[in-house]
């Protein structure tokens, strides 16, 4: 990434639509000093000694925290080197992300622990590109019914002794994905919960109880509603809820949605907004290593290739999405102009509500005094103009782009 101007000492970034938890507001400036918000001030309200950046009319909002990405430019985050990380935090950094979780496909043990071991030494130094805030593991503790794009060679039982291996590595994982019906998962989730770990249904055959069992161990997280998720079924005359009408009803739960008008349809993605509410509801890309590789184009993720088809990854054989090849800023548009969502509410679904799925809400997330300087300035179109992580530029667009 290219060296960019930094600002110094003080400063205002002036004549932005500015992004408020609960408002749109104009004739504001953004104040930021050292690596934290300062406050939001009126224009004219600071002496010339603070310097200002004219935004020129564009929207500026909080940094974008995506939960859930994978890889992006022909990487993925189960590559354990510099090169894969640096490609894909910088290219989240050139679309407004600031924060994002390192998401792990299922793998191997042994891969899955040098992944979490690289993740730390990675976290443990300054970099450019977005912060990686830590891991969020779709662990191999799922249903084979429900594996969706997931290699099924690496599906395991979470009563086979090898949680633990990777639970030794709690320090960095975040979020871990597992399937509340297998056995041992209800001692997986308490001990998750117990480390400090959020536990997340997904890729599961669950019915509703297996579910509220899981909820009462200490399960709070859901994940890609509609994707690799059980629904209602019947066993004879009787209906049979599954996970995903308990994402749609359950107040307790926060739920992961692929925003990219190819995994749901606006039907679906307005059904989960009026049930779940901007609240609960986090926006994730799910974006793999073919985000921002072009139409045909094949990608991998460990021993398993897709492809790049009709703006979304698939599996050959079509039978399955391989993850998204979306970033999240493209989304937002889709919830505005598709969808219909308010902006503010589109926005906190990128902010503030995934800040407080994995709990750095008190810093991130919103544009508030005395929270880190992560904020993204976008043009009409929902491409970045200029990012700020820690009170820095992290990327700058260029005339060509």
């Amino acid at each position: 990434m290219k060296s960019l101007e930094q600002p110094r000492g003080r400063f205002a970034l002036t004549n932005g639509r500015v992004v408020l938890p609960n408002e749109v507001v104009t004739g504001q400036a953004v104040v930021v000093e050292g690596d934290k918000i300062a406050g939001i001030a009126d224009v004219g309200s600071f002496g010339s000694e603070v310097e200002t950046i004219d935004a020129g009319g564009r929207l500026i909002t909080p940094g974008l925290i995506d939960l859930h990405t994978h890889g992006a430019l022909g990487h993925t985050f189960n590559e354990p080197t510099a090169e894969a990380f640096a490609v894909i935090t910088e290219e989240n950094a050139r679309r407004g992300v600031t924060s994002l979780l390192a998401t792990l496909a299922t793998a191997p043990i042994p891969d899955l622990v040098r992944c979490l071991e690289f993740g730390r030494e990675w976290m443990d130094k300054p970099r450019e590109g977005a912060r990686v805030l830590g891991m969020h593991l779709e662990s191999p503790y799922i249903s084979p019914a429900q594996k969706g794009a997931l290699d099924p060679a690496n599906l395991r039982a979470p009563d086979d002794g090898t949680p633990d291996v990777l639970l030794g590595h709690h320090d960095v994982l975040k979020i871990m994905v597992l399937a509340p019906e297998l056995p041992g998962a209800l001692e997986l989730v308490a001990k998750l919960v117990k480390l400090g770990i959020v536990p997340a249904a997904g890729h599961t055959s669950a019915q509703d109880k297996q579910v509220m069992a899981a909820i009462r161990v200490g399960l709070r997280h859901v994940t890609h509603i509609w994707s690799a998720m059980s629904t209602t079924i019947r066993q004879g005359p009787w209906r049979k809820p599954g996970l995903l009408e308990c994402a749609l009803l359950l107040d307790g739960l926060s739920v992961e949605m692929i925003a990219d008008n190819k995994h749901l349809p606006p039907t679906l993605i307005k059904l989960a907004y009026k049930c779940i509410g901007a609240g609960r509801l986090c926006i994730i890309s799910d974006a793999t290593s073919g985000a921002g590789l072009a139409e045909g184009a094949r990608f991998g993720m460990g021993s398993m290739e897709y492809e790049v088809r009709d703006g979304v990854g698939m599996m050959f054989d079509r039978t399955a999405f391989a993850g998204s090849t979306t970033l999240v800023n493209q989304m937002i548009p889709i919830l505005t102009d598709v969808v219909g969502v308010p902006l503010i509410e589109a926005v906190r679904m990128l902010t503030l509500t995934p800040a407080r799925v994995i709990g750095v809400d008190s810093r991130k997330g919103s544009l508030e005094p005395g929270k880190d300087a992560d904020l993204a300035i976008f043009n009409d179109d929902w491409t970045a103009w200029r990012t700020m992580i820690g009170g820095q530029w992290a990327y700058e667009q260029t005339s060509d782009e």
